[in-house]
Formats: structure tokens, C-alpha cells, sequence
């Protein structure tokens, strides 16, 4: 149980010093200005326009790092300062997002496993834990721990749904990383020194997901001791 306490307090320290270092990161590279004057939203159509991709709009979204591509209505949703900022950040976030427009466009089988999650893990993600906690504690309270023990197997079983969700979305989002990076280069784009700094932002972003799915592992596997456990 200490070990899995000393593990957690790693995974979120880790997660601390990941997200405040992407914030470093992207405040760092704003500051350096794309030689070619475009902005994130002309990088994104630019890409667009390059894989022959012309029914996905690129749209202005609020907030500050809320980047995202939307399958459903095929829009590449900027933040607002990325859509109008012409820095080697903004470059890389633009071109990462159009990186999942042409995964969506080429029906990369990771993106498609990953939406097909989606649904499911968006009801499933909200209550597994309850359901854990509920089953631990009905069982306790009722001395029917088989009730008890079931209903919190089917909320490990939902909580496992969203650990896989969370490890299908690595490669998803390396793949889009390294479409973007290969395009901005190929296509001189960028400088190499604004590559570099839109390799390192991306880099960075890229941890914040895999610290979220070693996160989700771990919370999975302490419920897992919890419930198994106690049946032993």
C-alpha cells in the first residue's frame, strides 16, 4: 500500500513538472516569430490544402491550450491565440491538429479505435470509481459480499475501458506530432530554428499524455488490489 502511495506522489509531481514546463515551453517559443508571417490558421488551411483535405473548416476556440480536432463535424478548433499568433508555437499546434484531420482522412486504424471508445468512455469515465467504492461498501455493509463484489468488478471493467482509452491516445497523438514536424519540414515551412522549438513544444505536450495514462494505470491497478484483494 506504501508503494503504491510513493507511486501515485511520483506520477503527480511528474505530471506537475510536465504541464508547468509545457506552459514554459510555449510561452518560450510564442516568442519566436515564423520567418514566413503566417499564422496558425493559415498554417492549418496551408496543410489542409497540401493532403487534399477541403471539406475540414479551421475555426477560432476559446481559451488558451483547448487545440483540438473535432471528427464529427471536421473542424480544426484553434485557441485564439494560436489561430492568430504567427510563432514557431503556434505552428506546431496548428500543424499537430491538421496532423489528426489527415489520420481522420486516411482512417488510421489508432484514431478510429480511439473514436470508437469515445462514446463509451465518456459515460463509463464519470461513475467507475462510484460504482467501485459502492460495491466495497455495499458488500461491507450488507455481508453479501458477492452483490458487493460484482457490481465493483463492472466498475474496474469500466475503469479498465478508460486505462485502454488512455494508452490508444499515444500513439494517436505521436502519429499527429510526426505528420506535423515531417510536413513543416518537408515542405520549408519553418526555419530550423523554429523546427526545433516546435519539435521541443510538441514534445512536451506529447508527456502530458502519456503522465495521464500511467496515472490512469496506477489508479487502475490500486482498485484492482482493493477489490480482488478483499475477496481473497
Amino acid at each position: 500500500m506504501i508503494g503504491f502511495y510513493i507511486l501515485i506522489g511520483i506520477i503527480s509531481l511528474f505530471s506537475w513538472i510536465v504541464s508547468n514546463t509545457l506552459k514554459t515551453k510555449f510561452k518560450k517559443y510564442s516568442k519566436v516569430h515564423l520567418r514566413n508571417g503566417m499564422s496558425g490558421a493559415e498554417i492549418a488551411e496551408k496543410m489542409l490544402a497540401d493532403h487534399g483535405i477541403y471539406d475540414v473548416k479551421v475555426i477560432s476556440t476559446p481559451g488558451m491550450l483547448t487545440d483540438h480536432y473535432n471528427p464529427v463535424n471536421k473542424t480544426v478548433n484553434l485557441s485564439e491565440g494560436v489561430y492568430n499568433q504567427r510563432n514557431a508555437a503556434a505552428a506546431a499546434v496548428a500543424a499537430h491538429e491538421v496532423g489528426h484531420a489527415v489520420q481522420h482522412a486516411q482512417a488510421y486504424e489508432w484514431l478510429q479505435m480511439r473514436s470508437k471508445l469515445v462514446p463509451m468512455v465518456s459515460i463509463t469515465s464519470s461513475f467507475s470509481q462510484w460504482m467501485i467504492i459502492g460495491g466495497i461498501a455495499f458488500g461491507a455493509a450488507s455481508g453479501n459480499t458477492g452483490i458487493g463484489f460484482y457490481i465493483a468488478v463492472a466498475g474496474l471493467l469500466f475503469m479498465a475501458l478508460g486505462t485502454l482509452f488512455s494508452f490508444i491516445t499515444l500513439p494517436v497523438e505521436y502519429d499527429a506530432s510526426n505528420r506535423a514536424l515531417a510536413w513543416l519540414e518537408n515542405k520549408n515551412m519553418v526555419s530550423r530554428e523554429e523546427l526545433a522549438g516546435s519539435k521541443d513544444a510538441l514534445k512536451w505536450a506529447a508527456r502530458t499524455y502519456l503522465v495521464a495514462a500511467l496515472g490512469s494505470l496506477a489508479m487502475l491497478a490500486y482498485w484492482a488490489l482493493q477489490v480482488l484483494g478483499s475477496r481473497d
